[in-house]
């Protein structure tokens, strides 16, 4: 089992920054791919980037060159350095982890709240 928590969230006016991190805990040696998604008012689940532990990574269109997603293994932490932030950001922001492949693996964060203000 794995344990994630994310934490960095906030408040934040447009054209602002954040970084976000998730730390994971338990049986970590199994990772393969952390990836965050997120979560907007009165709308699905959607993929934002994702990285494996040999530092290959995925970002979703619309988040491409403002967000950088990084990985420290030696510390089994997640970031997500967010730039330039629109208001179209806003939303719950969940850190996930799989053992095998890249996306929407079994492992869940409870999730931080982004707001970004116009």
């Amino acid at each position: 089992q794995v344990q994630l928590v994310e934490s960095g969230g906030g408040l934040v006016q447009a054209g602002g920054s954040l970084r976000l991190t998730c730390a994971a805990s338990g049986s970590t040696f199994s990772i393969y791919a952390m990836a965050w998604y997120r979560q907007g008012p009165e709308k699905k689940r959607e993929f934002v980037a994702a990285t494996t532990r040999g530092g290959e990574t995925d970002y979703a269109e619309s988040v491409k060159g403002r967000f950088t997603i990084s990985r420290d293994n030696a510390k089994d932490t997640l970031y997500l350095q967010m730039n330039n932030l629109r208001v179209e950001d806003t939303g719950v922001y969940f850190c996930n982890a799989n053992d095998s492949t890249w996306y929407y693996g079994p492992y869940w964060g409870q999730g931080t709240q982004v707001t970004v203000s116009s």
